[in-house]
């Protein structure tokens, strides 16, 4: 089968593997219909997240059809099902997934113990995301391996397009736990860093739970252009003071609610003087991420409001005014997605007409144009904002 493997920084091929097999009983294969290229996987193109191996598969937004079921997995599915695969491989059975904490399954990250060197404890195993959450190869390729497919899985309906459905594998339900996250009142303001994917879904889940006015904060615009389609208003930083702007629309007060949808590859620019010195120390090893965003967003948060934190951290933060945090009686709320927690829900509202996830996609192309998608995606050309693979 062709599939998109990882060979270092910048560098994805669209080479022929071995077919996956069924190595366990509750293992599936699915013949997949979409796939995606997520913001997730830039961390990993631009390799910085750790524990990636040359050759890995990519990839963790992935749906189509089973086509070959385990033993143990019969009772839950058959061939011919349609399904979305989470990104989170999940067991079940565990006290975390009993509690619908399923992205830090106890069972499911093969390599347990590397992951709680670096972390304290082992999270969930992920799909197509380095070897310190199980070393799965992803689903950017013609057939996936499902591991526990038994409970790793959503099924879903014949009769509605990949696109709509596609999105409950991640970024879809990754901003609705962001909103979620936030506990919104009809009184809030939810400020939201990042118009990209995640960001939209953001804003639009933030929306669907009541909020009063949602602002949407990025610099490209065809990013904000969605964002204001979605219900946003919109703040471009290139332009304006974000502290300013927030401040000004809620009265001096500030947002109750702030959504980071960035993550560890905040933009750097000379009007961010922080970022400059986040990108120095990256390139000297003294920092891991750079987290301009947090420190907004703890400035500017309204005392006694939650920071919900969507996009991801990989390492080692520098200057985070933790001061503010604890004086302001905020709230911190983070962690990778529990899918399952939401699905049901999103698909009914995906099924009754509340939401098409579909209205992020830009780009739509086969798994070989998937290394040239890459770098359109990471230096964000061609108004590019979510690409969608057909093996």
């Amino acid at each position: 089968m062709k599939a998109l493997r990882w060979y270092g920084k910048g560098d994805i091929r669209c080479e022929s593997v071995p077919d996956p097999e069924i190595e366990d009983p509750r293992d599936a294969i699915i013949k997949v219909t979409s796939c995606a290229i997520c913001g997730s996987d830039l961390h990993l193109y631009d390799h910085f997240m750790p524990g990636m191996k040359k050759g890995d598969i990519m990839g963790h937004e992935s749906m189509g059809e089973v086509v070959e079921v385990g033993s143990a997995a019969k009772s839950s599915l058959k061939v011919g099902d349609r399904v979305v695969i989470p990104f989170t491989i999940i067991c079940g059975e565990c006290d975390q997934c009993k509690r619908g904490n399923f992205s830090v399954c106890e069972r499911t990250n093969r390599n347990g113990e590397l992951a709680a060197t670096a972390f304290g404890h082992p999270t969930a195993g992920l799909f197509g995301y380095t070897h310190l959450t199980g070393g799965y190869p992803g689903g950017q390729a013609e057939y996936l391996r499902v591991p526990y497919a038994d409970k790793t899985h959503i099924k879903v309906p014949n009769g509605i397009p990949d696109e709509q459905l596609l999105f409950l594998s991640d970024i879809f339900p990754t901003g609705w736990q962001a909103a979620v996250q936030c506990d919104i009142e009809p009184t809030d303001t939810v400020a939201i860093w990042g118009a990209g994917p995640v960001g939209q879904m953001a804003i639009r889940s933030a929306l669907l739970l009541g909020a009063k006015q949602v602002i949407a904060i990025d610099r490209l615009p065809e990013r904000l252009s969605m964002a204001e389609a979605g219900g946003a208003i919109t703040i471009n930083f290139q332009e304006e003071s974000v502290i300013e702007r927030l401040n000004e629309l809620t009265g001096g007060k500030g947002p109750e609610k702030c959504i980071d949808a960035v993550g560890l590859e905040a933009h750097v620019s000379m009007t961010h003087p922080d970022t400059i010195l986040d990108r120095a120390k990256q390139a000297v090893m003294l920092e891991s991420d750079r987290p301009h965003v947090l420190r907004e967003m703890m400035y500017v948060c309204r005392p006694a409001g939650v920071l919900s934190v969507a996009g991801v951290y990989g390492g080692l933060l520098d200057k985070i005014p933790f001061g503010a945090v604890m004086n302001k009686g905020l709230t911190i709320r983070t962690g990778q997605t529990h899918v399952n927690r939401w699905t049901d829900d999103l698909l009914r509202r995906i099924e009754e007409g509340q939401i098409d996830p579909s209205f992020v996609i830009t780009h739509t192309v086969g798994l070989d144009d998937g290394p040239e998608m890459y770098r359109t995606f990471r230096d964000k050309k061609d108004g590019c904002i979510k690409v969608v693979l057909k093996p």
